[in-house]
């Protein structure tokens, strides 16, 4: 009788195996195209988004922090590496993270490291060129997302401080 139903069961648990290990390798891609679909309302690919200061009701990424100022741009490489230029706040933390479409963080880059001076990232595939005046990120994918944060403790000093980020540029480099 185990006989008869061996061959079943060990096909049912191979095939559960096989699932949880898609589920698995799927689930990043997924959460990222979703995130990238919000995120990208905001803004056309390749360029920065802006955001008003952040509650739960206007944030597209689940639990934004209060004193966060945020910033982000959808981008994409198959048309060419994408620049990303984005200016120092003085006086207040700051960081720039860029996250490929396996949610893995590619790079991180923040006031502590730049000494005042501003990020420019060059995000690229293995094969394509950058600009030698930009500090190039190599990603396995082509999609991802750059996200710029900003502390603003003080409320007040927000209208100020939105007018940096406001700077910053996210776009597909001149190759020619």
């Amino acid at each position: 009788m185990i006989r008869n139903w061996l061959f079943p069961i060990i096909i049912g648990l191979l095939a559960a195996a096989l699932a949880w290990q898609g589920t698995l390798m799927a689930t990043p891609y997924v959460l990222m195209s979703k995130a990238m679909e919000k995120v990208g309302g905001r803004a056309p690919v390749n360029s920065f988004g802006f955001g008003e200061p952040s509650t739960a009701d206007n944030q597209p990424i689940v639990r934004p922090s209060p004193d966060l100022s945020y910033s982000s741009c959808a981008f994409d490489l198959s048309k060419g590496p994408v620049l990303v230029d984005v200016e120092p706040v003085p006086g207040h933390y700051w960081s720039v993270s860029v996250f490929d479409a396996r949610t893995d963080v590619a790079a991180v880059r923040s006031d502590r490291e730049t000494g005042g001076k501003p990020v420019k990232l060059a995000l690229k595939r293995f094969s394509q060129r950058v600009p030698r005046d930009y500090e190039p990120v190599q990603l396995d994918y082509n999609k991802g997302l750059v996200l710029v944060r900003i502390l603003v403790s003080d409320k007040a000093d927000y209208p100020q401080i939105d007018a940096i980020p406001r700077k910053a540029r996210c776009r597909v480099a001149d190759t020619k």
